[in-house]
């Protein structure tokens, strides 16, 4: 023993005296990783890091479970969302996207905050260049902000990177008026810093700086952020104590809509996008369909109406928001159907006369999906819905190319046999991942029928702000200043080109179909569910249950079928509304949840943090 002692001394010493002999050695640079001195100083480096910063979009709107799932709009097959049984607490965030999510963001905060000391003074030689980067990163810092204003109230606002040699890493919560300006001031830096830089390319552009800027102010004016508003509203809002984290305490709320209305007209001015908004009358239905569908997949003219999007190539590194259809097709094309559009959503589209869809109409109780707003054709995939060729398993059995949600007859009306959908969960082809609603999503996806959405990715952009969304907000801003007669000039140009009619209703009933009208237009492009809360209706449409549709096909005296296929001839379909039921999702609201908790973990790390109400 004593003599492994003796050599292990010796060994020990002869490398002591080796690595004093070459202290070179502790100077050697690692080969995987660049210095920031090194960055900075070049051109091609600093673009790289610039761009990176960008990847804390993640996948946008485009993830597998939609944030409409947190909503009345949908239902997440894969698992209760606990927000939506107000279940969520300070030690349970419940499903929290990265692109809201309190360190993501600030880990990217920090990002741009080094990127801007960096490039304020630029070391390499292309100042043009450099002030571009800056534009960029003030763009990104106040977007990634605003994700976290719009989910948690105030949040602390760090202006610099904070380094080793920082005495304190704790700080207190800014207001939400503070952060408001904050916010928008990163924004007019950045649309200087990038004038004349208005199309999208996938990054930072003048236009998409504006836009931001519309959206942050639409917020601010809105009756959430009013804190004599919301205290009237809600009990425990008006209990918090510290009511300036949440919204403003004094001012001119006519001021603040005034400005979020010169925000978005100020991107309507611009005259740089939009796509068939210069419409008198409404276009035929097959023409809205194809409107609405060429400006989610952003191709054929409808990429004009995208201001900032996330882009995806098949060749590129293997992004989740590229597999969308995959992980949202029905499951008889071997999707996921993650993503469920709820009943509640399908009755929100209306006639295409523009009246209510009805279930005490018996003519609308008979053939739900028979003349609706074009919209609900290239967003919804329903029973009996055309859709793509079906992969060889499921070729013979539904050689049509039709959703099927139902159970049905087939063989003789005498002696039928029952057959399950291939898109139900009683499937043959799958049936674990079928849905629970009668429904599937279509928008966002590649309608290519080459494309088999199981194992090949498509192309379509995530789009994180649309010029549409800009006049919606033009729109709910002119109407809380009383001009309704503007607001419903461009309310009717997003009707007549998707083929609806022009509203003509005032007062709470024209607030009303324009609420519903920006649902219907901004589906499942994380807009819901802010808006829900922002307008103060959260307790009356999310605090009811998620419900389905039961769909039957009984085949008709002296009919025979041997291959289903949907058929008013051979088959009298029923319809059913049902409530989901309590054991997948119980839905409910408590006002807590206006607002949502701060992690534990980031509470005990930060002392300085208040807590949101309710918490």
């Amino acid at each position: 023993m004593n003599h492994i002692v003796k050599c292990l001394s010796s060994s020990l010493l002869v490398g002591m005296t080796m690595v004093a002999c070459n202290s070179d050695f502790l100077d050697t640079k690692p080969l995987d990783k660049v210095s920031g001195d090194a960055v900075w100083a070049d051109q091609a480096l600093s673009e790289a890091f610039v761009t990176d910063v960008y990847n804390g979009i993640r996948d946008g709107i485009l993830d597998q479970m939609s944030f409409d799932c947190q909503t009345d709009n949908a239902l997440y097959s894969f698992g209760k969302q606990d927000v939506n049984e107000a279940n969520v607490s300070p030690s349970n965030l419940g499903t929290v996207k990265n692109t809201m999510e309190w360190s993501a963001m600030y880990s990217r905060i920090r990002a741009a905050n080094i990127a801007l000391a960096n490039l304020a003074k630029p070391k390499f030689d292309n100042a043009t260049v450099a002030a571009r980067m800056r534009g960029e990163m003030y763009f990104m810092r106040g977007y990634f902000y605003n994700q976290l204003l719009r989910y948690y109230g105030a949040i602390p606002l760090i202006k610099s990177p904070y380094t080793l040699d920082n005495p304190d890493f704790t700080i207190a919560r800014n207001t939400y008026e503070e952060c408001v300006n904050s916010i928008v001031s990163d924004l007019d830096s950045a649309a200087i810093l990038l004038k004349g830089k208005t199309l999208t390319s996938g990054r930072a552009t003048m236009g998409a700086a504006m836009a931001l800027k519309a959206r942050v102010l639409l917020y601010a004016a809105s009756d959430l952020y009013d804190v004599p508003t919301a205290k009237a509203k809600s009990t425990v809002l008006a209990g918090f104590n510290k009511p300036e984290l949440l919204g403003y305490v004094s001012g001119d709320r006519v001021a603040r809509w005034t400005k979020a209305r010169d925000a978005a007209k100020a991107v309507i001015d611009l005259n740089q996008y939009g796509y068939k908004l210069n419409l008198t009358a409404p276009v035929s239905a097959a023409e809205g369909q194809q409107n609405y569908i060429n400006m989610y997949l952003s191709r054929n003219g409808g990429e004009a109406d995208g201001i900032f999007l996330k882009y995806y190539i098949r060749a590129s590194f293997d992004d989740w928001g590229s597999w969308y259809p995959r992980n949202n097709m029905p499951n008889g094309y071997h999707g996921w159907t993650s993503s469920e559009p709820t009943q509640n959503l399908v009755d929100n589209y209306e006639m295409m006369d523009g009246t209510k869809f009805d279930w005490k109409n018996p003519a609308h109780a008979a053939t739900p999906y028979e003349n609706r707003d074009p919209r609900f054709y290239a967003s919804i995939l329903y029973d009996g819905a055309q859709w793509k060729p079906r992969t060889p398993d499921g070729a013979g059995i539904d050689p049509a190319g039709q959703i099927q949600m139902g159970e049905y007859e087939v063989g003789s009306s005498s002696a039928p046999t029952k057959y399950s959908g291939l898109d139900t969960r009683n499937s043959s082809i799958e049936n674990w991942n079928g849905t629970w609603t009668g429904y599937a999503i279509r928008k966002f996806m590649d309608p290519d029928p080459t494309l088999v959405d199981q194992n090949i990715r498509q192309e379509v952009p995530s789009i994180q702000i649309r010029f549409t969304e800009v006049v919606l907000n033009y729109v709910e801003a002119c109407l809380a200043l009383g001009q309704e007669t503007e607001a419903k000039t461009w309310l009717n140009k997003v009707r007549f080109r998707v083929g609806m009619p022009a509203i003509t209703e005032t007062g709470a009933a024209l607030v009303a179909r324009y609420q519903n009208e920006r649902n219907i237009e901004m589906l499942f492009e994380d807009q819901r569910f802010y808006d829900v809360r922002r307008w103060m209706i959260a307790p009356t449409v999310l605090g009811k249950q998620a419900q389905i549709i039961v769909i039957t096909g009984k085949l008709k005296p002296g009919k025979t079928v041997t291959t289903y296929k949907y058929s008013k001839d051979n088959y009298t379909y029923s319809y059913s509304v049902q409530d989901l039921g309590t054991g997948k999702e119980n839905r409910k609201w408590a006002d807590k949840i206006y607002f949502l908790p701060i992690s534990r973990d980031e509470i005990n790390r930060n002392k300085q943090l208040i807590q949101n109400p309710g918490y």
